[in-house]
């Protein structure tokens, strides 16, 4: 059974979350920390990567999850698909390197009309009608990493971030 939790945008490199990836002719889910090795030794983990103009021909993966919350201008928000459906987030996923676990980061596009009064880019969410398009490279990058429509997101205020984050785990 699939499980998708709330994806908060202040969590810690250090925690663990189920991706699903291709291995092979198989899909599996494993869980891995959020955060790519830096280039440079003193340079900090990257969480999220700009896929603007960028093509992505292996390591895909899905992050999958109910709802997305993001701080902005001292407020908390939370973002769930109008439908109540849960979503994934495009990701990539680079294998362990000496010195640094196997671990994943999530891309951006421009935010989208629902997002853009809170922040000028978001992660790229994909419905569940995408998710193998992704996996497969069945669908141009250019064409499936694009906001989703105006009127997709139920945008609220979260009154009480950190306790209600820690009630929805």
């Amino acid at each position: 059974m699939m499980s998708s939790t709330v994806f908060d945008s202040e969590t810690s490199l250090d925690e663990r979350r189920v991706i699903i990836r291709r291995v092979g002719h198989d899909v599996e889910m494993v869980e891995l920390n959020w955060g790519l090795q830096p280039r440079e030794s003193s340079g900090r983990p990257f969480t999220v990567v700009r896929a603007e103009g960028r093509v992505f021909p292996n390591h895909r993966c899905l992050v999958p999850a109910s709802e997305f919350r993001h701080r902005s201008h001292g407020k908390n928000y939370s973002f769930k698909l109008e439908s109540g459906d849960f979503f994934y987030f495009a990701g990539v996923w680079r294998p362990a390197t000496r010195g640094w676990r196997e671990s994943y980061a999530i891309l951006t596009t421009v935010a989208n009309d629902d997002v853009e009064a809170y922040h000028d880019r978001q992660m790229a969410v994909l419905r569940r009608d995408q998710r193998m398009a992704w996996l497969d490279m069945t669908v141009p990058e250019d064409e499936l990493l694009v906001p989703q429509p105006r009127g997709s997101f139920h945008v609220s205020r979260l009154r009480d971030f950190h306790a209600q984050a820690a009630f929805a785990l």
